[in-house]
């Protein structure tokens, strides 16, 4: 049973920063996909960064480019989202989500199919 806990949200000012972190259980797929997306209220869940569990540098959203750095810990299980830079844009609802075994990864929703409960993100100017 693989469960996705993220943890970290909270309300930051713009222009300052926040850590979600992802602790995932019972995931030990080494050629999976592992990735944060969002979800503002009204629109569309969109994707954030993802990366091969395999290994390989990870993919960010052009939103997000420059401003979010994303990384795997492997020996604890966890996944980051280190978050820079924050705009108003960038408040929603933050979820971890991992795919199957042998998957190509990309922010293709429907390939996650396990995701954590969420955790919300709100930017005050």
């Amino acid at each position: 049973q693989v469960q996705l806990v993220e943890s970290g949200g909270g309300s930051v000012q713009a222009g300052g920063s926040l850590v979600l972190s992802c602790a995932a259980s019972g995931y030990t797929y080494s050629s999976g996909c592992m990735g944060w997306f969002r979800q503002a209220p009204g629109k569309e869940r969109e994707g954030v960064a993802f990366a091969y569990t395999g290994g390989g540098g990870p993919t960010y959203a052009d939103s997000v480019k420059d401003r979010f750095s994303f990384s795997i810990d492997n020996a604890k299980h966890t996944v980051w989202l280190q978050m820079h830079d924050v705009k108003p844009e960038d408040a929603a609802m933050y979820y971890c989500a991992v795919t199957g075994r042998q998957v190509s990864c990309d922010f293709s929703i429907y390939k996650y199919i396990y995701w954590g409960q969420g955790t919300q993100v709100t930017v005050s100017s």
